[in-house]
C-alpha cells in the first residue's frame, strides 16, 4: 500500500471553505478510483493561516497515477480549492506502508 502525503495552507477566513470542498466534493470523488483505499484529513487552526494535511491510501503506485495522472508527484486542485490555498506544498510525497497501527 501507498499513503500520498500532501500539505496545504489557507488564510483563516478560507480554512471552512476548504474543509468543506474536500469533504463535500473532493474525498468523495476518491472513493470512485480504482485501488483508492480512504484516508485522512488533518487540520491545525493557528491564529494567522490554517494548516491541512492529506493522507491518502492506495493500493499501488499505479492507482496514484489514476488519481494523479503520470506526473503524480504534482498536487491536484479543484480550481476552487486553488482560489481558497494561499500556499501549498509543490510535491505530493509517496510512501510505502509498512505497517498499520490503528486502534480498532
Amino acid at each position: 500500500m501507498v499513503a500520498r502525503h500532501w500539505r496545504g495552507w489557507t488564510k483563516t477566513g478560507d480554512a471552512d471553505a476548504y474543509e468543506e470542498l474536500l469533504r463535500g466534493r473532493v474525498l468523495p470523488a476518491l472513493q470512485q478510483i480504482r485501488g483508492y483505499r480512504g484516508g485522512y484529513l488533518l487540520r491545525d487552526d493557528r491564529s494567522h493561516e490554517v494548516e491541512f494535511v492529506v493522507v491518502s491510501f492506495f493500493d499501488s503506485l499505479e492507482a496514484v497515477k489514476r488519481f494523479a495522472g503520470p506526473e503524480y508527484e504534482r498536487p491536484v486542485f479543484e480550481p476552487e480549492a486553488r482560489r481558497l490555498l494561499s500556499r501549498f506544498d509543490p510535491v505530493a510525497r509517496h510512501y510505502q506502508v509498512r505497517a498499520d497501527a490503528t486502534v480498532g
